[in-house]
């Protein structure tokens, strides 16, 4: 497993990459990056971006959620994977912040994720951009950079991954490295066909360097 210094020396690489990373889903309140959030398990941002701007002005506040009937929320974001239980969810979140906390999304991650829909990726996501609280969420990018790099052995469970980065990496710097490791994983050491030829941490990574050697 790679050390402290070295994962820090990876994220100044990845950095130079992808120096304007950041959140790429598109939402106008913490309320609506709350929804945006929850439609984007195991979807890209791109379709969840797709489906959000005429979700959002339909839905403009929890309470008109609450209320709105299931089969319409549902016609709304089909084109979501797992649409039926993100509606679910939607409308049973939505109902919880109308009735539980005025409609005022909270900045507390623990009780970010008693919502219907929101786990620990969620929570970090939420309190970082909106409310600018430092956090990793570990999505699908950052846990398979983190193994192919070895920052983490590969059965480490998504929790040991955020723990070992949040240890690793400086906290002021955990949204920054957070939004790089993603643009890293999405843009560049993808799940398939990853640019390991053209990678700056190839003599670090035996991932691509397997690969490579794969490929002739």
């Amino acid at each position: 497993m790679l050390s402290q210094k070295m994962i820090r020396s990876c994220l100044v690489e990845m950095q130079r990459l992808f120096p304007q990373a950041k959140g790429e889903l598109q939402w106008d309140s913490p309320f609506h990056l709350l929804v945006a959030v929850i439609l984007s398990a195991q979807a890209t941002d791109v379709s969840v971006n797709k489906v959000t701007p005429e979700l959002f002005i339909a839905y403009p506040t929890p309470e008109s959620l609450s209320v709105a009937p299931l089969e319409e929320i549902e016609e709304k974001i089909r084109t979501i994977g797992l649409y039926k239980s993100k509606a679910k969810h939607l409308k049973e979140m939505a109902t919880k912040l109308f009735k539980e906390y005025d409609s005022v999304v909270p900045a507390d991650k623990s009780l970010l994720r008693t919502f219907p829909g929101v786990g620990p990726k969620t929570a970090n996501v939420v309190a970082g951009e909106a409310f600018k609280i430092p956090g990793i969420a570990v999505d699908t990018h950052v846990n398979r950079v983190s193994k192919r790099l070895k920052f983490i052995k590969e059965s480490a469970s998504v929790g040991e991954v955020e723990e070992k980065l949040m240890h690793a990496l400086p906290k002021d710097e955990w949204v920054k490295d957070h939004h790089t490791m993603i643009f890293f994983g999405r843009y560049h050491c993808t799940a398939k066909k990853p640019k390991c030829v053209a990678c700056p941490l190839l003599t670090l990574c035996d991932f691509g360097k397997n690969y490579l050697l794969n490929q002739k």
